[in-house]
């Protein structure tokens, strides 16, 4: 396809091989990388909204950055839950599994399904797929029940003990998500995170303390009664 080696050749000029290292550095894994940062990329894939058919093979080329150009672009009301699979399992980092899950995969049909089951995977970066997507949804979908997230905490209390980093990472994000949407939420939050802490486990333990801390912060406070008044 043509735009795909225009594209390609977009990033080679504007890619800055020292920049590589730095996403190294930062826990970003690559088979093949130019350097373009991440606000170049999004500028640039303004000029590519909803190209379905582009960003499949965009994917399929394997290149860091092409591929943050096919979540970027695509059209969520075209991505299938069997493409959503196929994506995950190409996945190697967590900027790539973070960036595809809350551009694209939460605003898909079956975004809330596919995060309860990539939580069951053993999986580590699938697992995380799975959490980033319901916290995505937590912040993005205002329409969503508030009970959709108090049954979710259910899940994060029971991977709660997983030591991964990148996945107690995202487990601990979606608590402080689920407990920043609002103030009824916020106070099961609480109480999720309390129990956390009660279990026998480091990771327990930390992913407990480091949410309440913020939920107990000035900061949380301000958001939710900025929130709030919004809804009045």
């Amino acid at each position: 396809m043509k735009e795909v080696e225009e594209l390609i050749a977009i990033f080679k000029k504007n890619g800055k091989p020292g920049n590589l290292e730095g996403m190294q550095r930062y826990g970003i894994r690559f088979d093949k990388a130019y350097g373009c940062n991440i606000p170049f990329l999004r500028a640039l894939a303004k000029n590519y909204k909803k190209n379905h058919e582009l960003a499949l093979e965009l994917w399929k080329t394997g290149i860091h950055e092409a591929m943050i150009m096919a979540f970027l672009i695509d059209d969520p009301k075209k991505v299938t839950a069997a493409q959503a699979e196929r994506w995950l399992k190409d996945v190697k980092s967590w900027d790539i599994c973070d960036g595809l899950c809350s551009n694209l995969l939460d605003k898909t049909s079956f975004a809330y399904e596919k995060g309860l089951e990539w939580t069951t995977r053993d999986e580590e970066f699938q697992k995380r797929a799975g959490f980033v997507v319901i916290t995505a949804m937590a912040v993005h979908d205002k329409k969503l029940s508030d009970d959709i997230f108090i049954d979710f905490l259910k899940v994060i209390y029971n991977n709660s003990t997983d030591e991964r980093n990148f996945v107690r990472k995202a487990v601990n994000w979606s608590l402080r998500t689920i407990g920043k949407r609002n103030k009824n939420l916020h106070s099961y939050a609480v109480r999720a995170a309390e129990q956390i802490r009660e279990i026998d486990s480091k990771t327990s333990k930390w992913i407990a303390n480091d949410a309440l801390r913020e939920f107990k912060s000035e900061t949380t406070k301000r958001i939710l009664e900025m929130r709030e008044r919004k809804k009045k």
